[in-house]
């Protein structure tokens, strides 16, 4: 979608982006800084994402399936691609292609790779989240019959943290304890436990490599504290009309909004279809220059409504920008307005935005 075409635009900066990448880098220690660029980076465009990312110095890169590792592979040649979700069966030779290394989350997953051939792979173990990962049994089962990993080249064994977020959650030292007691009964091989927040929780966590992806695009990896990550997105809509209305009046589906004094509404072309979710309705905020405004009414599939009343007239033609994230009305704010998280409004960015990519990334 072009620019003029669209009703609104993300712009991504591209050297806030490498900046918050040499931010974790540095943060890290002397651990691998590895990047999670799954779900199109995070909704800012793998392309130019990854390109980025390799400019700042990044060499390793997680993605979650077989489609998005090929898809970076085109894009990048010399660095390692792991995906998290490992191999489906039949899907072996493509892995190998690409020279993608799945990661391993079961017996069934290592079973399955060996079988086809082996080679390069991490392994994921499960220390307390319970979804993906290898169980205690599995662990121990491999453990007592070593012969099940022959011919795979272990690159990294990694888990996850639950609250990583919450530098004061009991789980975080739990379960590294857990991934420790559960590593050593493997072959030896480098370790990652911490994502963006985890790097924040001190040297413990960093292994030989981190694996950061939120805290790229300028989310707080550390609620308690300042945000050390710098802005990287802003979502600019257009506005459509301006009308006046009187008290009592309502706006959008459902009238769940009513006038309670004359007041200017305007009318701005975005809406849950781009990303900007129903839950925003009646709760958010935008900003016209600097100005914040409230949303009034539900969002609906196109069109958002905000109320103006405020605003000086001249700032309120007809295609005037509306900041609907930015510096103003930061992705963390938004998020918590609509009761979510950063993750889903960033990732939910519709393919109708025009995507501008501001600042030069060095070859």
């Amino acid at each position: 979608m072009d620019r003029d075409a669209a009703g609104a635009i993300l712009s991504v900066d591209l050297e806030a982006f490498q900046a918050n990448y040499r931010t974790l880098d540095a943060a890290s220690g002397g651990a691998i800084c590895g990047a999670v660029v799954k779900a199109n980076a995070y909704g800012l465009g793998l392309g130019p994402a990854a390109k980025a990312l390799h400019a700042a110095g990044c060499r390793h890169f997680f993605v979650a399936h077989l489609g998005e590792g090929e898809a970076l592979r085109a894009i990048l040649d010399d660095v390692e691609i792991q995906v998290l979700h490992g191999a489906n069966r039949g899907t072996e030779d493509r892995f190998r292609t690409a020279r993608l290394f799945p990661v391993l989350n079961s017996l069934d997953h290592v079973e399955a790779w060996r079988e086809s051939g082996g080679g390069p792979a991490g392994l994921h173990l499960d220390s307390g989240l319970s979804r993906l990962g290898l169980s205690d049994c599995e662990i121990e089962t491999l453990a007592r019959e070593p012969e099940r990993l022959a011919g795979i080249d272990i690159r990294l064994i990694s888990s996850h943290l639950a609250s990583s977020e919450d530098r004061d959650a009991a789980s975080n030292p739990e379960q590294r304890a857990r991934f420790e007691a559960r590593r050593a009964l493997l072959p030896p091989a480098p370790a990652s436990l911490a994502a963006s927040s985890g790097v924040f929780l001190g040297p413990e966590y960093h292994y030989d490599m981190v694996r950061c992806g939120i805290a790229l695009h300028g989310v707080n990896p550390t609620p308690d504290r300042p945000n050390p990550m710098r802005q990287v997105v802003t979502l600019t809509a257009k506005i459509l009309t301006v009308r006046e209305i009187d008290p009592g009046e309502g706006v959008g589906y459902g009238l769940t909004w009513r006038a309670p004094a004359r007041r200017r509404i305007a009318t701005v072309s975005m809406g849950y279809a781009d990303g900007y979710i129903r839950a925003l309705g009646n709760v958010a905020e935008a900003a016209i220059q600097g100005r914040r405004v409230p949303v009034v009414g539900r969002i609906s599939m196109d069109l958002i409504t905000l109320d103006v009343t405020e605003v000086p007239s001249c700032a309120l033609g007809f295609g005037a920008p509306v900041e609907m994230l930015g510096p103003t009305i930061s992705l963390d704010e938004l998020a918590t307005a609509g009761g979510t998280i950063a993750y889903e409004l960033l990732t939910g960015l519709g393919a109708r935005l025009h995507r501008a990519y501001v600042g030069e990334v060095d070859a």
